[in-house]
């Protein structure tokens, strides 16, 4: 009984994960819809995030997942679709995707805002063919409390991330191992 559960639930993730991952690719939003939704995200990570206004005008590049839904029971995986802003211009679609093991459950969807400070960073991502955090180049992220502002000594950090929902910036979360790709559309 007990193996056969496991078969189950494992079969039931695999499913899932399936789902989650293949329809994102045949069903993906539209650049309009990714459009819409990073200029969302950036409003509320504006509300959100206090002193974002000035990472953004430092910004070489900006980087917007407004979307990334993690899902896991023992294994997971999350997936998601942005864009690529330079000078408030959207200069490339980007997925990004990880899995990992270990203990976890449930679905999360969370938005990412990863901000390039230094030009040779930016140029380093666009010119990847898929970039992967922490190896291909190491991302700082930005966590602060309610109340609390961003401190200075991460504006000399060549690029920053922040994790932020509907609640404000999560804790304990990391981008390693994240890969970005390019969406050729």
């Amino acid at each position: 009984m007990r193996n056969r559960f496991i078969s189950v639930s494992l079969s039931t993730i695999f499913f899932g994960f399936y789902l989650l991952f293949s329809a994102n690719q045949v069903y993906a939003d539209s650049k309009q819809e990714i459009n819409n939704k990073v200029r969302v995200a950036l409003k509320e990570f504006k509300r959100t995030v206090p002193g974002a206004d000035i990472f953004l005008q430092k910004a070489k590049g900006v980087l917007v997942f407004p979307e990334i839904v993690k899902a896991g029971l023992g294994i997971g995986g999350e997936y998601g679709e942005g864009a690529l802003l330079i000078n408030n211009k959207t200069h490339a679609y980007y997925s990004t995707a990880s899995a990992s093991i270990g203990f976890q459950f449930g679905v999360q969807v969370k938005s990412v805002v990863i901000i390039f400070l230094q030009s040779k960073a930016l140029e380093k991502f666009r010119n990847s063919k898929g970039w992967k955090a922490g190896v291909d180049g190491s991302i700082a992220l930005v966590k602060i409390g309610t109340g609390k502002s961003i401190d200075s000594v991460t504006h000399n950090k060549p690029i920053v991330g922040f994790v932020f929902a509907n609640k404000g910036l999560m804790y304990n979360l990391t981008l390693e191992g994240s890969k970005f790709t390019k969406i050729v559309r």
